[in-house]
């Protein structure tokens, strides 16, 4: 059985109606985000929250009423991708306001094919997207720990622990993606196969 990526229910609160397009890594990739998280969570102070399971974020969509319109659109955008290979970097953060320690990963060929031509794929669509930015801005990671309950100090102690490049830089290969959704209260999620 699968891990949830949530299970926090304020957190599954604040993600009612969305979806989410998602890799999740497995292997090396895996172990050492496990790894680094609890680390963070040992010195992070009583508060902070993280996600339950490690997972890239390749869209996230607010369209609860065109749901199967969305993930037709995932669907065939599966279909058409070539596996992807995920290289992680170095343990890095996103300063104030959103102050989250992330996974830093690399922007491998593969990796920044899918985020191009799922845009592509989405740019005639009239899916409403959040948080989306252009592949030139965007920082592929894996958010570790959020730190956006604390004051600065606070913060700014464990944004300083976090930071370190890998050198054994990670890697794993994903197969398939995850489309994921929230409706009354609960996670939802239909694995892809790539390709």
């Amino acid at each position: 059985m699968r891990r949830p990526f949530l299970t926090d229910p304020s957190q599954l609160a604040s993600v009612e109606g969305q979806q989410y397009l998602l890799l999740r890594p497995a292997g090396p990739v895996s172990a050492s985000y496990r790894a680094m998280q609890a680390e963070l969570l040992g010195v992070a102070p009583d508060g902070v929250t993280h996600p339950h399971t490690e997972h890239i974020t390749l869209r996230a969509f607010s369209e609860p009423r065109r749901r199967e319109e969305v993930t037709d659109l995932v669907r065939g955008w599966a279909a058409r991708q070539h596996p992807i290979d995920i290289v992680a970097d170095a343990v890095d953060a996103f300063p104030a306001p959103w102050q989250i320690v992330i996974l830093r990963l690399a922007r491998t060929p593969s990796l920044v094919a899918a985020y191009a031509t799922l845009t592509s794929a989405l740019d005639c669509s009239g899916l409403r997207r959040l948080d989306e930015l252009a592949l030139d801005d965007w920082v592929f990671h894996l958010s570790l720990v959020y730190g956006k309950t604390l004051d600065a100090a606070t913060w700014a102690e464990l944004d300083s622990a976090a930071r370190r490049e890998l050198a054994d830089r990670p890697h794993c290969t994903a197969t398939e993606a995850e489309f994921v959704w929230y409706e009354d209260g609960q996670e939802n999620v239909e694995v892809i196969p790539l390709g």
